[in-house]
């Protein structure tokens, strides 16, 4: 983790002591808020991990979730390329936006499109398995499902060992889909698998 001394050449002067700090979960990519630090909430930040601001408009240092209990966990912290911004990545203890929602803009189109795909595939659970291939396949149930990704995957590692790589390309993708789908009829989702590799990488550290 970056002490305060790898921070010196952040031009805190530009826009009056305060740099804007776009927040970003660390493991979906979502953008979840926009606050701003002065130098002091960024030393904050850095000495407890877990992310503070300075309040315009209470005038003082505020950490998020200090009220709500929805405190956001530092992963990282990087300046853009001028030093005058801040993108902090983190881990949420619950919803980011004082709405009560993950992210602060909830249109869908802010977010990776991947997660995009998850939650239009969530949508079609339930839905008359004539509507689409996905409403389909949960109609068929865990079993054939799980057959789907056996079979994409066995697709996707023959057109690898072939070296076909348009053919890869669309196998993978098969591949993912099906997964989703089989995420979300077992009740998980790529937030779980996120949370395990990232498990996975600290225990390697």
């Amino acid at each position: 983790m970056k002490t305060m001394a790898q921070f010196e050449q952040l031009d805190w002067d530009k826009q009056e002591g305060l740099l804007p700090a776009v927040v970003q979960n660390h493991l979906s990519g979502k953008v979840l808020m926009l606050g701003y630090m002065d130098k002091a909430a960024l030393a904050k930040t850095l000495d407890t991990q877990t992310v503070t601001f300075y309040s315009r408009s209470k005038q003082r240092l505020w950490t998020k979730g200090e009220t709500s209990g929805n405190t956001l966990k530092l992963v990282a912290i990087d300046a853009d390329c001028d030093n005058d911004s801040l993108l902090v990545q983190v881990l949420p203890n619950g919803p980011t936006c004082h709405l009560e929602r993950e992210s602060c803009w909830p249109d869908g189109e802010a977010h990776p499109f991947i997660d995009n795909l998850a939650h239009l595939i969530a949508s079609r659970k339930g839905q008359d398995p004539k509507s689409s291939y996905t409403a389909h396949l949960f109609d068929r149930g865990t079993k054939r499902i799980a057959q789907k990704v056996g079979e994409e995957g066995l697709e996707t590692a023959l057109a690898a060992a072939t070296h076909d790589k348009p053919e890869l390309i669309d196998e993978a993708s098969d591949l993912i889909y099906h997964l989703l789908v089989l995420l979300e009829d077992q009740q998980l989702s790529l937030a779980d698998i996120h949370a395990n590799l990232l498990q996975r990488h600290q225990a390697k550290q």
